[in-house]
């Protein structure tokens, strides 16, 4: 494991904070690392009553571009997964889910950035009132799995964490028509 000789916070805003280490490997070589920190966030896989998947389409400055991607966003200080889910699914969509269940956490750069994205699924969507922050310009549509499978393409880079999203929802349909499946 490698050894902290020194630490530098180089940049600290309100989403993150970066920090460039010195380390001691192992071997006796010090090289320096560049680590994000951040809160951790949520992700929802909203499925309507038709079993499509609502996404939420943006501009992201960091790309130059807008992006199609399952419902996010930054965990507050103390603030519970699934409430920061719900909240986040209201807030982007104006959609509550009856049914809430927590998927499984992921690291989606653990290279450089100790973030972790929780996924939830909400199903029995009730439609309300979306509640965009100042900064958010977002619009939503529902998609059908064939879809969203049509829209990935190798040669253009998609979200991570939709792409994850669908390959669960993939699998989840595989198991579902394949009784024979563990």
């Amino acid at each position: 494991m490698e050894k902290r000789i020194k630490q530098n916070l180089v940049y600290k805003g309100k989403l993150l904070s970066l920090e460039v280490l010195e380390v001691l490997m192992p071997s006796g070589f010090r090289t320096t690392r560049e680590v994000i920190y951040h809160p951790g966030a949520v992700a929802v896989i909203a499925l309507n009553s038709q079993n499509q998947v609502l996404l939420v389409r943006q501009y992201r400055t960091a790309l130059r571009d807008f992006t199609w991607e399952i419902p996010a966003g930054k965990l507050e200080k103390g603030e519970n997964p699934l409430k920061c889910a719900q909240r986040e699914l209201l807030e982007e969509t104006g959609y509550e889910a009856k049914i809430w269940q927590f998927l499984f956490s992921f690291f989606p750069s653990p290279g450089y950035s100790n973030e972790v994205i929780h996924l939830f699924l909400a199903q029995g969507l009730v439609e309300k009132q979306p509640k965009l922050e100042a900064d958010e310009e977002i619009t939503f549509s529902f998609f059908s799995l064939e879809e969203l499978n049509r829209m990935i393409k190798p040669s253009q880079p998609f979200d991570g964490k939709t792409l994850l999203a669908l390959m669960y929802l993939n699998e989840r349909n595989l198991s579902k028509n394949n009784p024979d499946s563990p």
